[in-house]
Protein backbone atom coordinates (compact mmCIF):
# COMPACT_ATOMS: atom_id res chain seq x y z
CA UNK A 1 0.00 0.00 0.00
CA UNK A 2 1.03 3.64 -0.39
CA UNK A 3 3.17 5.35 2.24
CA UNK A 4 2.92 9.00 3.30
CA UNK A 5 6.14 9.74 1.43
CA UNK A 6 4.68 8.45 -1.84
CA UNK A 7 1.46 10.44 -1.72
CA UNK A 8 2.86 13.80 -3.00
CA UNK A 9 4.08 12.14 -6.19
CA UNK A 10 0.70 10.46 -6.62
CA UNK A 11 -1.06 13.81 -6.27
CA UNK A 12 1.36 15.36 -8.78
CA UNK A 13 0.32 12.94 -11.53
CA UNK A 14 -3.39 12.79 -10.62
CA UNK A 15 -4.32 15.24 -13.35
CA UNK A 16 -2.66 13.01 -15.94
CA UNK A 17 -5.22 10.23 -15.51
CA UNK A 18 -8.19 12.45 -16.38
CA UNK A 19 -8.19 12.79 -20.15
CA UNK A 20 -11.05 14.05 -22.31
CA UNK A 21 -10.54 11.28 -24.87
CA UNK A 22 -10.55 8.47 -22.29
CA UNK A 23 -13.68 6.85 -20.94
CA UNK A 24 -14.44 7.44 -17.28
CA UNK A 25 -13.92 3.78 -16.36
CA UNK A 26 -10.34 3.91 -17.66
CA UNK A 27 -9.55 7.07 -15.71
CA UNK A 28 -11.03 5.54 -12.55
CA UNK A 29 -8.93 2.43 -13.18
CA UNK A 30 -5.78 4.59 -13.41
CA UNK A 31 -6.80 6.53 -10.30
CA UNK A 32 -7.04 3.25 -8.35
CA UNK A 33 -3.78 2.05 -9.88
CA UNK A 34 -1.87 5.08 -8.62
CA UNK A 35 -3.17 4.38 -5.12
CA UNK A 36 -2.37 0.68 -5.32
CA UNK A 37 -6.03 -0.21 -4.86
CA UNK A 38 -6.46 -2.57 -7.81
CA UNK A 39 -7.33 -6.19 -6.94
CA UNK A 40 -3.89 -7.56 -7.72
CA UNK A 41 -3.09 -10.87 -6.07
CA UNK A 42 -0.87 -9.12 -3.53
CA UNK A 43 -3.72 -6.83 -2.49
CA UNK A 44 -6.19 -9.72 -2.40
CA UNK A 45 -3.84 -11.58 -0.05
CA UNK A 46 -3.53 -8.43 2.09
CA UNK A 47 -7.35 -8.27 2.31
CA UNK A 48 -7.57 -11.92 3.27
CA UNK A 49 -9.35 -12.95 0.06
CA UNK A 50 -6.51 -15.13 -1.25
CA UNK A 51 -4.02 -17.33 0.58
CA UNK A 52 -0.36 -16.31 0.52
CA UNK A 53 0.39 -19.31 -1.69
CA UNK A 54 -1.86 -17.79 -4.38
CA UNK A 55 -0.01 -14.47 -4.56
CA UNK A 56 2.26 -15.34 -7.50
CA UNK A 57 1.91 -13.42 -10.77
CA UNK A 58 -0.72 -14.68 -13.17
CA UNK A 59 1.89 -14.79 -15.95
CA UNK A 60 3.72 -17.65 -14.24
CA UNK A 61 6.97 -15.70 -13.90
CA UNK A 62 7.29 -16.74 -10.24
CA UNK A 63 7.16 -13.27 -8.63
CA UNK A 64 4.53 -11.86 -6.29
CA UNK A 65 1.86 -10.03 -8.28
CA UNK A 66 1.75 -6.48 -6.99
CA UNK A 67 1.00 -3.46 -9.18
CA UNK A 68 4.58 -2.42 -9.80
CA UNK A 69 5.61 -5.92 -10.79
CA UNK A 70 2.58 -6.53 -13.01
CA UNK A 71 2.68 -3.27 -14.98
CA UNK A 72 6.40 -2.47 -15.08
CA UNK A 73 8.57 -5.45 -14.15
CA UNK A 74 6.88 -8.68 -15.21
CA UNK A 75 8.81 -10.45 -17.94
CA UNK A 76 5.49 -11.10 -19.68
CA UNK A 77 4.56 -7.42 -20.04
CA UNK A 78 7.62 -5.20 -19.65
CA UNK A 79 8.61 -5.59 -23.32
CA UNK A 80 5.29 -4.02 -24.32
CA UNK A 81 6.52 -0.64 -23.10
CA UNK A 82 9.59 -0.85 -25.34
CA UNK A 83 7.41 -1.75 -28.33
CA UNK A 84 4.98 1.08 -27.59
CA UNK A 85 7.79 3.64 -27.35
CA UNK A 86 9.39 2.35 -30.54
CA UNK A 87 6.08 2.53 -32.40
CA UNK A 88 5.84 6.28 -31.71
CA UNK A 89 9.53 6.98 -32.27
CA UNK A 90 10.75 7.43 -28.69
CA UNK A 91 13.39 5.68 -26.63
CA UNK A 92 14.14 5.73 -22.94
CA UNK A 93 14.44 3.87 -19.66
CA UNK A 94 11.25 3.25 -17.69
CA UNK A 95 11.00 4.33 -14.07
CA UNK A 96 10.29 1.48 -11.65
CA UNK A 97 7.66 3.44 -9.69
CA UNK A 98 4.20 3.70 -11.28
CA UNK A 99 3.47 7.33 -10.41
CA UNK A 100 6.94 8.43 -11.54
CA UNK A 101 6.54 6.29 -14.66
CA UNK A 102 3.30 8.11 -15.48
CA UNK A 103 4.89 11.56 -15.23
CA UNK A 104 8.05 10.47 -17.04
CA UNK A 105 6.14 8.99 -19.96
CA UNK A 106 3.83 11.98 -20.37
CA UNK A 107 6.79 14.39 -20.46
CA UNK A 108 9.07 12.35 -22.75
CA UNK A 109 9.07 15.15 -25.33
CA UNK A 110 8.97 18.09 -22.95
CA UNK A 111 6.09 20.27 -21.87
CA UNK A 112 4.30 20.88 -25.19
CA UNK A 113 0.64 20.40 -24.28
CA UNK A 114 -0.45 18.59 -27.44
CA UNK A 115 2.35 16.02 -27.19
CA UNK A 116 1.83 15.55 -23.49
CA UNK A 117 -1.87 14.93 -24.04
CA UNK A 118 -1.12 12.33 -26.71
CA UNK A 119 1.42 10.52 -24.49
CA UNK A 120 -1.02 10.61 -21.55
CA UNK A 121 -3.49 8.83 -23.79
CA UNK A 122 -0.95 6.16 -24.76
CA UNK A 123 0.11 5.59 -21.15
CA UNK A 124 -3.47 5.13 -19.98
CA UNK A 125 -4.28 2.84 -22.87
CA UNK A 126 -1.19 0.66 -22.38
CA UNK A 127 -1.95 0.24 -18.69
CA UNK A 128 -5.57 -0.62 -19.54
CA UNK A 129 -4.49 -3.23 -22.13
CA UNK A 130 -2.11 -4.85 -19.63
CA UNK A 131 -4.80 -5.01 -16.95
CA UNK A 132 -7.34 -6.52 -19.32
CA UNK A 133 -4.81 -9.10 -20.49
CA UNK A 134 -4.02 -9.95 -16.86
CA UNK A 135 -7.71 -10.53 -16.22
CA UNK A 136 -7.95 -12.59 -19.40
CA UNK A 137 -5.15 -14.83 -18.12
CA UNK A 138 -6.55 -14.99 -14.59
CA UNK A 139 -10.21 -15.70 -15.36
CA UNK A 140 -10.08 -17.39 -18.77
CA UNK A 141 -6.61 -18.99 -18.65
CA UNK A 142 -5.88 -17.52 -22.08
CA UNK A 143 -2.73 -15.69 -23.13
CA UNK A 144 -2.10 -13.40 -26.09
CA UNK A 145 1.26 -12.48 -27.62
CA UNK A 146 2.97 -9.16 -26.96
CA UNK A 147 2.59 -8.34 -30.67
CA UNK A 148 -1.17 -8.80 -30.29
CA UNK A 149 -1.22 -6.49 -27.25
CA UNK A 150 0.71 -3.84 -29.19
CA UNK A 151 -1.88 -4.04 -31.98
CA UNK A 152 -4.60 -3.57 -29.37
CA UNK A 153 -2.86 -0.43 -28.12
CA UNK A 154 -2.61 0.93 -31.67
CA UNK A 155 -6.16 0.18 -32.72
CA UNK A 156 -7.75 1.29 -29.46
CA UNK A 157 -5.75 4.52 -29.63
CA UNK A 158 -7.19 5.25 -33.05
CA UNK A 159 -10.71 4.26 -31.97
CA UNK A 160 -10.58 6.43 -28.87
CA UNK A 161 -9.45 9.44 -30.87
CA UNK A 162 -12.00 8.91 -33.64
CA UNK A 163 -14.66 8.45 -30.99
CA UNK A 164 -14.10 12.08 -30.02
CA UNK A 165 -14.69 13.18 -33.63
CA UNK A 166 -11.03 13.66 -34.48
CA UNK A 167 -10.80 13.68 -38.28
CA UNK A 168 -8.01 11.62 -39.85
CA UNK A 169 -7.07 11.94 -43.51
CA UNK A 170 -4.18 9.48 -43.25
CA UNK A 171 -4.15 5.74 -43.84
CA UNK A 172 -3.29 3.17 -41.21
CA UNK A 173 0.27 2.74 -42.50
CA UNK A 174 1.14 6.42 -42.05
CA UNK A 175 -0.65 6.50 -38.69
CA UNK A 176 1.31 3.54 -37.33
CA UNK A 177 4.66 4.81 -38.65
CA UNK A 178 4.34 8.40 -37.45
CA UNK A 179 1.28 9.15 -35.30
CA UNK A 180 2.67 12.41 -33.90
CA UNK A 181 3.23 13.77 -37.38
CA UNK A 182 -0.29 12.77 -38.42
CA UNK A 183 -1.55 14.88 -35.53
CA UNK A 184 0.67 17.78 -36.55
CA UNK A 185 2.77 17.62 -33.37
CA UNK A 186 5.73 15.53 -34.52
CA UNK A 187 9.25 16.47 -35.51
CA UNK A 188 8.59 15.67 -39.16
CA UNK A 189 5.69 18.02 -39.77
CA UNK A 190 7.33 19.73 -42.74
CA UNK A 191 7.91 16.39 -44.44
CA UNK A 192 4.30 15.44 -43.72
CA UNK A 193 3.07 18.73 -45.20
CA UNK A 194 5.02 18.03 -48.36
CA UNK A 195 3.56 14.52 -48.58
CA UNK A 196 0.09 15.98 -48.11
CA UNK A 197 0.68 18.57 -50.81
CA UNK A 198 1.65 15.81 -53.24
CA UNK A 199 -1.54 13.93 -52.34
CA UNK A 200 -3.78 16.93 -52.96
CA UNK A 201 -1.93 17.97 -56.09
CA UNK A 202 -3.11 14.77 -57.74
CA UNK A 203 -6.68 15.83 -56.97
CA UNK A 204 -6.80 19.62 -57.29
CA UNK A 205 -3.58 20.80 -58.89
CA UNK A 206 -0.46 22.18 -57.23
CA UNK A 207 -1.50 25.72 -56.11
CA UNK A 208 -4.76 24.51 -54.61
CA UNK A 209 -3.02 21.50 -53.05
CA UNK A 210 -0.70 23.73 -51.06
CA UNK A 211 -3.59 25.74 -49.65
CA UNK A 212 -5.63 22.65 -48.77
CA UNK A 213 -2.73 20.79 -47.16
CA UNK A 214 -1.78 23.73 -44.99
CA UNK A 215 -5.39 24.32 -43.93
CA UNK A 216 -5.67 20.66 -42.90
CA UNK A 217 -2.44 20.51 -40.92
CA UNK A 218 -2.48 23.85 -39.15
Amino acid sequence: MLTNQEMPQVRQCEDLVWHKQVSLKVSIFAWWLLRDRLPTKSNLVHRGILDVEASLCVSGCGSVEDARHLFLECSCFDSLWHLVRSSIGFDGVDHCDISHHCVQFAYYTGGLKSRRSFLQLIWLLTMWVIWNERNNMFFKQKENSIAYLLDKVKYHLLWWMKGKKVVFMFGDRMWWSSPLSCLGIGNHLLQLQWTTCIFFSSLFGTPCAVRVAISVLI
